[in-house]
């Protein structure tokens, strides 16, 4: 019984610092660009992709929702959704000013 949940620590432990380098590899990916001099557009669009990759990350596994029901991601899905809404209203607004 000892071995079984040593064994099961080991792999959340193995999990978790696999998430955490990849956090910081993403960190480092996200500074790196910024030091390209991109057109602000795209700086924007390739930090938030980042962004939203490190955000899946934390809340998959730090938040553990990898292991959730189906109404935390029915709520996970509908703040994506309206969020998503909340960032394309100003786009739009200032595309249709032709800023």
């Amino acid at each position: 019984m000892e071995t079984a949940s040593t064994e099961s620590v080991r792999k959340h432990v193995r999990i978790y610092v696999t998430v955490f380098v990849a956090l910081m590899a993403l960190t480092l990916i996200t500074v790196t660009i910024s030091t390209l001099h991109l057109a602000p557009v795209a700086a924007i669009v390739v930090a938030l992709c980042i962004a939203a990759l490190k955000a899946s990350l934390v809340a998959a596994y730090f938040m553990h929702l990898m292991s959730e029901k189906k109404l935390i991601y029915a709520a996970l899905t509908l703040t994506v959704v309206l969020f998503l809404v909340l960032m394309v209203l100003p786009v739009s607004h200032f595309a249709d000013r032709g800023l």
